[in-house]
């Protein structure tokens, strides 16, 4: 068994080996909590959570840290135009996200530290940094200087001499432009503690490093997070971390964007999706499968088609799952172990797209057992099936789906009431003999945009294609 990652360091596909024999070392970079998450926000937390699945699945023991970024110039400038406490709005919007990776079915991560609760940490670590020669105070802020680090700009594969990184508001006295703050000194009105330099706040790098040397030590498996953090943010949190005297992390992945037209889904350019808004409309199944299956690298172009089509996809899956359940009269385990081509895609750089294809393959096979009433190999089937989908967080019969219908407005289960109703209706008219008025009532559902099925225990409807 050999799992193979694209790590951004090396610019290739790398056989994984980890640090401690049986166990993985994950650090994810999460929200910077100034707002309500979009899909492009969610999408790096899901894919992530199938590598930590892939990794527990294949026997490993998982450790899995995602940060909170609870203070930061967005944060204060939000809290400046809308008259609320800093604090006030970081909270609000940590539930927000928190919400938003356990209604797609994310696990919960180990470990999920706040920046502001690692302040002695920083200081420690600049401390640590201005004593070694790669760091300096000046007008109270502090400043990394990129000069002192010879392996600045690796992992983005740049050149110091190419590099422009402007002045910024309030990070005065550096030495050279480029030079980034690990330290702002304190504005009126600001958060700010108490450091043997001043009083301030964190820069943005710094938490990441200080957070991940705190729960994960001076060397770690893997570190993620979006390909927009590369430059600065990953670049940085290197140059800090290994200057301190931390291997850091031993391999970088990092996740392509969700886009809408062609450009980075964001809050700022208002072309952003809130995961809140999305789950009214869609199942949260469904756009799990959605931003889940592209391969984590891949950009994700959104569209309500290409939703419609994760719909429709995940809805043969599901009925195939429900057929069988019924034709075995009671529960069918997922299997011990995944069938071996699926694993082979899994273990290459996470081939989601691939192994996606074996459990379609699977479910075809399954769906002819069960045309030819061969029970035995239709179970045998779903069995598999199940312990596919469970590696990718998709099992229709995984508990955490099944109050699915109670979100929101509860609008499944209403809806499930009025469709019971008249499939009553189409069962007496059936019982009659009344084979006209049954058909009528079973179009007149199917151009609502229903399936219905008759199955062993009675009717049982899906939603059709939108």
């Amino acid at each position: 068994m050999t799992i193979r990652l694209y790590d951004t360091s090396a610019r290739q596909i790398r056989d994984f080996s980890p640090l401690i024999d049986g166990c993985v070392s994950i650090y994810l970079c999460g929200a910077t909590v100034q707002a309500a998450p979009h899909i492009g926000h969610i999408r790096s937390g899901l894919n992530f959570d199938i590598m930590r699945r892939w990794f527990a699945h294949r026997g490993y023991d998982v450790t899995f840290i995602r940060n909170v970024t609870d203070i930061d110039d967005k944060i204060i400038r939000k809290s400046a135009e809308q008259g609320r406490p800093w604090w006030s709005i970081g909270y609000e919007n940590e539930r927000a996200f928190n919400d938003g990776y356990d209604v797609l079915g994310c696990l919960p991560p180990t470990y999920e530290p706040r920046a502001t609760g690692h302040i002695t940490e920083m200081v420690e670590m600049m401390r640590g940094l201005i004593e070694r020669g790669h760091a300096y105070e000046s007008d109270g802020n502090v400043y990394f200087d990129v000069k002192s680090f010879p392996g600045y700009l690796q992992l983005s594969n740049q050149e110091l001499d190419n590099l422009l990184q402007p002045e910024s508001e309030g990070e005065t006295g550096k030495r050279d432009s480029r030079d980034f703050a690990m330290w702002k000194t304190a504005k009126e009105g600001e958060p700010s503690w108490e450091t043997p330099w001043g009083r301030g706040r964190p820069g943005w790098h710094l938490e990441c490093s200080a957070m991940a040397h705190k729960y994960l030590g001076r060397e770690f498996d893997i570190h993620g997070g979006g390909i927009d953090l590369i430059f600065p943010h990953h670049e940085n949190e290197i140059a800090q971390a290994k200057a301190f005297g931390d291997a850091f992390a031993r391999y970088w992945v990092h996740n392509g964007w969700v886009t809408m037209s062609g450009e980075k889904m964001s809050k700022s350019l208002g072309n952003s999706v809130l995961v809140s808004e999305m789950v009214k409309k869609w199942r949260p199944i469904v756009l799990r499968y959605y931003l889940g299956t592209p391969h984590y690298r891949s950009m994700i172009e959104y569209s309500e088609e290409a939703l419609r089509e994760a719909e429709s996809a995940f809805a043969r899956i599901e009925g195939f799952v429900q057929r069988v359940m019924e034709k075995a009269g009671g529960a069918v385990e997922p299997a011990a172990d995944v069938p071996p081509a699926f694993a082979d895609a899994m273990d290459d750089d996470l081939g989601v797209p691939q192994a996606l294809a074996i459990v379609h393959t699977t479910v075809r096979q399954g769906n002819s057992a069960l045309a030819a009433d061969d029970k035995e190999a239709a179970v045998e089937r779903l069995a598999e099936v199940r312990a596919m989908l469970g590696v990718l967080g998709l099992d229709p019969l995984d508990p955490h789906w099944a109050g699915e219908s109670d979100r929101g407005d509860d609008l499944h289960g209403v809806v499930d009431t009025l469709v019971r109703l008249v499939l009553q209706q189409r069962e007496a008219a059936r019982g009659r003999k009344d084979w006209a008025t049954a058909d009528a009532i079973r179009d007149q559902l199917n151009q609502s945009g229903l399936v219905i099925e008759d199955g062993p225990t009675g009717p049982r409807w899906t939603l059709g294609p939108r």
